[in-house]
């Protein structure tokens, strides 16, 4: 791929800022609604490596009060945690009242990653398929707002960005086993994300798709569909809805 400039690495599209600075105004008044209310919000980002989910957290949370949200990350499960149930180390991180919690993969990678990586049994990955539905709808029914955003990435822009990211020492460091494996494991990972979207799209816990054109338009639209769930004080209805060509629900096939 042709060699980017410094430059490259800090422009951004000048139409992109004033609607990003838009939204992430309304995104502060979507936390303060959430604290008055004590309200809990947990967005899930997943999608395939290099889809764009950790930099939409960070535009998403770029403003917001740190005081009221965390962004989980979870790693490898400590030798504890491989011997309790599956879910556990991820409701720990539930949001509590008045606070947003962003998750940057969330326990779907034993949907995905984890069977293409061979890092879970079967019997372990069809358990997770089993019972996610159920966990979800008990969380929901207590009052926690989850929302499953899916950056959608054709192939070919993965190839592109995993080469950028080995080539551009600011970066260098987001190159993991998986991403390496991304391109030559493709189908396997096509196979397991069309199950998960069959299996746990539910009616209180729909799969949203975002059309991966550029990392830009994922986070505006990704923004927009968060924002569109809630009613608070003084809304900018209009800048608030997300584009149906560019994010909409998963439907069977």
């Amino acid at each position: 791929m042709e060699e980017k400039s410094i430059e490259d690495y800090y422009s951004v599209k000048p139409e992109y800022v004033p609607t990003l600075y838009a939204l992430q105004v309304e995104l502060l008044k979507l936390q303060k609604h959430i604290k008055e209310n004590n309200l809990r919000l947990a967005i899930f980002f997943e999608g395939r490596d290099t889809a764009g989910k950790g930099s939409a957290i960070t535009r998403f949370s770029q403003f917001l009060n740190p005081q009221l949200y965390r962004s989980i990350a979870l790693g490898k499960p400590s030798k504890v945690e491989k011997g309790q149930w599956y879910f556990q180390r991820y409701l720990k991180q539930m949001p509590n009242a008045g606070r947003i919690a962003f998750f940057d993969r969330s326990w779907y990678n034993r949907a995905v990653v984890e069977p293409v990586m061979g890092f879970c049994s079967d019997e372990q990955h069809e358990l997770f398929m089993d019972q996610v539905n159920l966990v979800e709808k008990m969380l929901i029914d207590d009052g926690i707002v989850i929302i499953k955003l899916w950056f959608s990435i054709e192939s070919s822009e993965q190839a592109r960005r995993i080469a950028e990211r080995l080539q551009t020492p600011l970066i260098q460091w987001k190159v993991s086993p998986v991403d390496l494996a991304a391109q030559e494991k493709w189908e396997d990972f096509t196979h397991y994300k069309d199950k998960m979207f069959k299996l746990t799209n539910s009616d209180h816990a729909p799969w949203m798709i975002i059309k991966g054109e550029s990392r830009e338009a994922t986070r505006i639209q990704s923004m927009k569909y968060v924002l569109s769930k809630f009613e608070y004080q003084n809304k900018d209805q209009e800048l608030c809805i997300p584009d149906p060509l560019k994010i909409y629900k998963y439907r069977l096939p």
